[in-house]
């Protein structure tokens, strides 16, 4: 139940009863119109702009819209007070008895408060990590495999139905660099020195490779062609590579539906890469031409002869792309070209591209691939994700030795555990850089914010065990029975609990509105504060405990109210990927 939506069908109604009655104009837009939270849950429940918004359009003064208004909202048998404020803000109140009723489509179905229709079914591609197989997942990875991951959650929660993609880069120079590396290793498993030239990828998580290849098939791979050879030794490499990929993301708690194979594009039945190509072509988007020296920086495509250039100008990108190079291989992009023209051929409603902040420069080429493909009629979001620096005590940490040049993932989630890092990596926006501390992730106080809100559906675990020790009949029927109580529920900061709670829904739709999966910690992290404030003033002040000892009916109706809570805060933490537990260790 979203009380929000329920109340704006009620405004929308009113206003469409003055229109019809001639107090409005009958042609009037209702666009704009919302129920808010009012700033000040003193204030009231709801807050509706409408006579702010509809003013200007209706040549009304604000507070003339919202006495019209209120007279007709205040007839309302759910509303028990409506209250014009400053320029034409209206506060309502709702009767307990409309409480009652919400509190009670909680506790019918806590697994799906919150979650809602506004996806309509709608078929959505979410693409992300896609990181290089060429060595283990870091904790530059880490951030947009777990925004991904929630965002996923969140759209699934809002009625879209979501694909979850890893588009695995298994071709191109840097795969055959990793296969060449891979045969080095090889060599130093038979006893020979070996030195890795630069460029080539040193790290130790190699050596396993290698010697598998070593005893796999031994020095007589040494007298095969070296193309063999790499090929060999890649495959070997990328298949063990994805596998500690795999399992990396899945301490994590992250899962893909899909791992789609870039050397498919290829080696499949048709080569897609020349069909998107053709496509383009037909498009009158592909001539031969050439192409400026890039400024400030080398660019591997770049090639001063005539090359096969798609026109991305024409859509926005500063310089045309190559796509294909000198020895006739395909270029970088035209892969970019082959795996967006095949998403497009299974015909998702929408399409997400989840990048790390250093992928920034991509992003009008791959916008323009995709809307000179759609003819501009595809989705396409491409959410960035900012820098992660790791830290401790405000230091940054030493890099992996096995990694050799970096923070590995399964290094900081050994350290740490997957909740603080995935709470943690999700509390900011996705696109504002972030200092993860090791050492106050762990801190168990309200500065963290993971300990802070599984704590609060701990505390209400333990509620309910001392509840039952009070009333050893009860059971949860009486539980939820206790919402047809809620006008016992009188202190403010019950009901300023039940406000927050009411804003669930809301929450979630924004968040899946707005591809912004930080507003559900953060409101997780405010209810459980709230939570925590009333717990302290029930210490100063038992007869605001949960638990009335001489007053069942005030205990079930405010164990209710606590039990939507708890099922609302283990909801949300699932969306996160986050466990809720009912102790604290």
């Amino acid at each position: 139940m979203n009380l929000f939506t329920e109340i704006a069908g009620k405004v929308d109604a009113a206003l469409a009863a003055l229109k019809s009655a001639g107090d409005l104009p009958a042609d009037l837009s209702l666009d704009g119109v919302e129920v808010q939270e009012p700033r000040d849950a003193a204030h009231g429940d709801f807050a509706v702009n409408a006579a702010l918004v509809l003013a200007k359009r209706a040549s009304m003064k604000p507070r003339d819209i919202a006495d019209l208004l209120r007279a007709k909202l205040i007839d309302d048998a759910d509303i028990a007070a409506c209250e014009v404020a400053g320029p034409g803000f209206l506060n309502l109140r709702l009767e307990d008895a409309a409480w009652g009723r919400f509190l009670s489509s909680v506790l019918a179905d806590p697994a799906s408060f919150g979650k809602g229709n506004f996806g309509a079914g709608k078929r959505v591609q979410v693409e992300y990590v896609s990181a290089n197989p060429t060595g283990p997942m870091h904790v530059g990875h880490c951030r947009g495999a777990v925004f991904g991951d929630a965002l996923a959650a969140v759209l699934e929660a809002a009625g879209f139905a979501v694909t979850r993609e890893y588009y695995v880069n298994d071709a191109g120079a840097q795969v055959d660099k990793l296969g060449a590396s891979a045969i080095l290793r090889m060599r130093e498993a038979l006893g020979e020195t070996i030195e890795i030239p630069e460029g080539f990828y040193p790290g130790a998580y190699l050596k396993p490779v290698g010697n598998q290849l070593a005893e796999t098939h031994g020095p007589a791979l040494l007298e095969k062609p070296e193309a063999e050879q790499v090929a060999i030794g890649r495959a070997a490499a990328i298949e063990t590579m994805m596998a500690e990929i795999k399992a990396d993301l899945a301490r994590l708690g992250v899962h893909h539906d899909v791992f789609f194979s870039e050397r498919s594009l290829v080696e499949g039945e048709t080569d897609q890469i020349a069909t998107g190509i053709a496509v383009l072509r037909d498009k009158g988007l592909i001539y031969e031409g050439h192409l400026p020296r890039p400024k400030g920086h080398e660019d591997d495509d770049w090639e001063d002869r005539e090359q096969t250039l798609f026109r991305s100008t024409e859509f926005g990108d500063d310089v045309d792309r190559a796509l294909m190079k000198s020895d006739g291989t395909y270029t970088y992009f035209a892969g970019d070209v082959g795996y967006h023209y095949n998403k497009l051929q299974r015909s998702f409603n929408h399409y997400f591209n989840v990048l790390g902040s250093d992928h920034i420069g991509y992003l009008p080429r791959l916008k323009a691939i995709v809307s000179a493909l759609s003819d501009g009629k595809a989705d396409y979001t491409t959410p960035i994700c900012n820098l992660v620096k790791v830290v401790r005590d405000g230091k940054p940490v030493q890099m992996s030795k096995r990694a050799g040049t970096f923070v590995a993932l399964s290094d900081v989630v050994s350290e740490v555990g997957r909740d603080p890092v995935r709470f943690m990596m999700l509390m900011n926006k996705s696109d504002t850089p972030i200092d993860f501390d090791l050492s106050k992730v762990v801190e168990q106080s309200k500065d963290n914010p993971v300990f802070y809100v599984q704590y609060a559906h701990a505390r209400l675990c333990s509620v309910f065990r001392n509840a039952k020790t009070v009333f050893p009949q009860l059971d949860e029927a009486e539980i939820r029975g206790g919402a047809d109580a809620v006008q016992l529920l009188t202190d403010q900061g019950e009901r300023s609990l039940l406000q927050t709670l009411a804003r669930y829904p809301r929450v979630l739709e924004s968040a899946a509105r707005e591809n912004e999966p930080h507003r559900l910690p953060r409101y997780l992290y405010e209810l459980a504060s709230e939570l925590h404030g009333h717990w302290a003033r029930g210490n100063d002040s038992p007869q605001l405990r949960f638990i009335a000892d001489k007053n069942r009916s005030l205990t079930m109706a405010r164990l209710s109210l606590a039990s939507a809570i708890q099922g609302t805060l283990s909801s949300g933490l699932s969306l996160l990927g986050v466990e809720a537990p009912s102790e604290m260790r």
